[in-house]
């Protein structure tokens, strides 16, 4: 009775203390299989289960794992029957924020696509798949796709990192909006999906951190792979922004996300990212200027903030030519 209250069958098998397994639902032939099957028609009390597939695909994909033709087409007659319009966002975003700690969350995008509940759950992504950018910059040309890949590398990159993993999701939603006339280039896109990120973030109600970063690596992720041509008080606009002097591990976070960017592209898994070690060693520079020095030449108030600015932009400026 207990395990057929189960979701899949690879979680529906009991063992005994002498190691004797209980399969009622062929779990373990499953397993074998590497196939995500439902238990039995039960599974559509709960619409919370398609997001449970869709998350358990996201970690065994690396595995070879994936769904049952039934099981799909059972959660495909869930959305179309209306089960997963009411889902809570407290149940939509536990499953989401494991989703994005899992090894390869792109299949958690994938399944929930083909089953019909991204549209439904998710349509700020949903509406990235079919656009196009530019291929001398994105060989694989479908946003959609981008995001994915984009994803996979932050959980490489940060494994295990749910933070990370929704920073990576939210970065591009503004290419959904480019009015065609302009694609494939995506201009201004980054300020564009702000508001797309706060309401995404609003409706799943997500951490405080998780919504503040999202927009952050939204609006500045450009920056951040330009961040070597910028101008050292742009850069340090960048790290204010951030609040990277004083919580650098924000900073790290930031530069996960903007790094799996730049390697979330076909063909570009492995590419370097020295704006990390740059924007790190201006972060650096910059927090190494105090206010003491300035206080104890008089000056006061927001003279000593003005100081200090000039001088934390002088400290980048001049570490970048220490560098050359």
């Amino acid at each position: 009775q207990d395990l057929a209250r189960r979701d899949l069958t690879i979680n529906a098998i009991a063992q005994d203390e002498h190691g004797v397994l209980t399969d009622p639902y062929h779990g373990v032939r499953d397993i074998e299989a590497r196939v995500l099957r439902h238990v039995s028609p039960a599974f559509v009390e709960d619409p919370v289960r398609v997001l449970r597939v869709a998350r358990f695909a996201a970690r065994f994909a690396p595995l070879g794992f994936t769904v049952a033709t039934e099981t799909m087409a059972l959660m495909q007659q869930m959305v179309r029957d209306g089960e997963v319009d009411h889902l809570v966002p407290e149940r939509v975003w536990a499953e989401t924020r494991k989703a994005l700690s899992e090894p390869q969350p792109s299949a958690f995008l994938r399944v929930l696509r083909e089953a019909g509940a991204l549209a439904v759950l998710f349509p700020e992504i949903d509406a990235l798949y079919g656009v196009p950018q530019r291929a001398e910059f994105h060989p694989e040309i479908d946003t959609g796709t981008h995001m994915e890949l984009v994803l996979d590398a932050a959980a490489a990159l940060a494994p295990g990192d749910d933070l990370v993993g929704y920073c990576a999701l939210c970065h591009d939603l503004g290419k959904a909006l480019t009015p065609a006339d302009m694609l494939p280039r995506h201009i201004g896109h980054e300020h564009a999906g702000v508001p797309r990120v706060r309401a995404l973030s609003a409706r799943l109600k997500v951490p405080t951190d998780h919504a503040t970063l999202a927009e952050l690596v939204c609006r500045e992720h450009l920056n951040a792979h330009r961040a070597l041509e910028l101008k050292p008080a742009t850069v340090l606009k960048l790290l204010t922004a951030l609040d990277a002097l004083r919580r650098p591990s924000r900073l790290d976070t930031f530069l996960a996300a903007c790094a799996a960017d730049k390697r979330g592209r076909l063909g570009h898994a492995d590419d370097d990212y020295p704006s990390a070690d740059y924007l790190r060693r201006a972060c650096a520079a910059a927090a190494a200027v105090q206010s003491a020095p300035f206080v104890a030449q008089g000056l006061q108030g927001p003279a000593v903030g003005a100081a200090m600015e000039a001088a934390r932009s002088k400290a980048i400026a001049n570490m970048k030519l220490g560098s050359i």
